[in-house]
């Protein structure tokens, strides 16, 4: 099909793909100073003409776009510039305290912007041209911790202008600007519980061209400087003027009088040009090196540990069969083999005596005798517990008389060994009635 199209139709046809996938806009340039904040916001309403309307009438704010910032010819952006967007439907903002060392050289950061439900894409450059100038930075600079704000919410204009005045109240400066905005996040500290509506906090840094008031040196006193080491809110005269929309810690404020750090030079070595130096040709190893013979280093891994063993081996057969107290051992473990292996010959043979309550029983007032209930070769390996049985090896049977003549009856009782000896105390006395 492409091939019957026209080359003003397929010119056409390849520019609105061309412009679908990447749309650029003409450079914007700022100009910052050195050592004052700089806020720059990449607005979401900025870039929605560049993307096809939503479907529905009244819902084109609804199409989520995010921001891609970097420095020109690199990865990410320059190391005083930070960039942060919170959401998909919010505004991007770009935000940082440039340095003079960065002054006279341009900037050009490439902002690229990404429609979440088209998957297109518009591109624009933002050239910063950094102004050094002798007035920044100004010499006294204070830094507040504000817990109730997140970094986004300070960047605002309204809200940061809100902040400055509040200082400039306390501080009567003539000249007052912010230097610095950071999150807490970035100086270590921890992500908020998404409970209470709790903030990251934020770090403020504000400079005057004027010395520090004296409400400001107030947390500087011994008392102050006490409670906040027992983690207690030390008590600010002028607290008061912030209290209503910024909840300051006043034991993490920090004064630095710029006049009086005296500045550190470091000698650093010149650049090169990057090319490493000459070391002339490289000389590979020669093709006839002789190979190395590893039979010297079997041997000794293995004779080693075997000479030890042998020696430990000796001393050990030494210790158990040459010296009395081993010999000794050897006896006393003997013995004790030999006297387990009697008790257990001992344990098989024994002979496991009947219970009294399963001997053959006789009616005393008519004498007869209860024959047993199983016979002579019964198995008695599952024989139960109470059961009688007859002809028992240390059983007797003797005559009883009848109450009534002079005949006699047979009784069966139980003939008792002592120490192998039958005891016929109760056959004796049987036969005395």
């Amino acid at each position: 099909m492409v091939g019957t199209m026209s080359a003003a139709a397929v010119a056409v046809w390849l520019g609105s793909v061309v412009s679908i996938l990447s749309r650029s806009h003409a450079d914007r340039n700022v100009y910052p100073s050195a050592g004052v904040l700089f806020v720059h916001v990449l607005e979401r309403e900025y870039f929605k003409g560049e993307f096809p309307p939503y479907p529905k009438a009244g819902d084109a704010n609804s199409d989520p776009i995010t921001f891609n910032t970097n420095l020109k010819g690199y990865p990410d952006r320059p190391g005083w510039l930070r960039y942060i967007q919170r959401t998909q439907h919010s505004d991007g903002v770009l935000y940082g305290s440039p340095t003079a060392e960065n002054a006279g050289r341009p900037s050009v950061i490439e902002i690229t912007a990404y429609n979440r439900r088209t998957f297109e894409t518009a591109r624009h450059n933002l050239v910063i041209n950094i102004m050094g100038t002798e007035e920044f930075p100004l010499p006294y600079q204070a830094e507040f911790y504000i817990k109730n704000m997140n970094v986004e919410e300070m960047l605002a204009s309204e809200v940061l202008g809100d902040f400055l005045g509040a200082v400039k109240n306390i501080w009567q400066p003539d000249r007052l600007n912010a230097i610095n905005i950071t999150s807490a996040l970035d100086r270590g500290g921890r992500v908020p519980l998404p409970i209470n509506n709790l903030k990251e906090g934020v770090y403020v840094m504000v400079g005057a061209d004027v010395a520090f008031s004296s409400c400001l040196r107030e947390v500087e006193s011994p008392h102050n400087q006490q409670r906040c080491s027992q983690e207690m809110e030390p008590s600010i005269s002028c607290d008061k003027k912030f209290r209503a929309q910024f909840d300051i810690d006043w034991c993490k404020i920090s004064l630095v009088d710029i006049n009086r750090v005296f500045p550190v030079y470091i000698t650093r070595p010149e650049p090169g040009n990057g090319i490493l130096p000459e070391f002339g040709l490289y000389d590979p190893p020669s093709e006839t090196l002789m190979s190395r013979n590893y039979f010297s280093d079997f041997l000794i891994t293995l004779a080693v540990p075997s000479a030890v063993a042998v020696v430990l081996l000796f001393i050990l057969g030494y210790t158990m069969c040459c010296r009395r107290e081993g010999f000794i051992q050897l006896v006393h473990h003997n013995s004790i083999q030999k006297s387990s292996k009697e008790l257990r010959s001992m344990s098989k043979n024994r002979e496991i005596s009947w219970p009294l309550s399963t001997l053959p029983v006789f009616n005393p007032v008519s004498g007869e005798v209860v024959p047993p209930l199983h016979p002579d070769n019964y198995e008695t390996t599952s024989m139960p517990l109470m059961q009688t049985q007859t002809n028992l090896q240390n059983q007797i049977t003797i005559p009883q008389q009848r109450p009534s003549g002079d005949n006699y009856v047979m009784s069966t009782f139980r003939r008792l060994e002592v120490n192998g000896i039958p005891e016929e105390r109760k056959v004796a006395e049987a036969l005395n009635l």
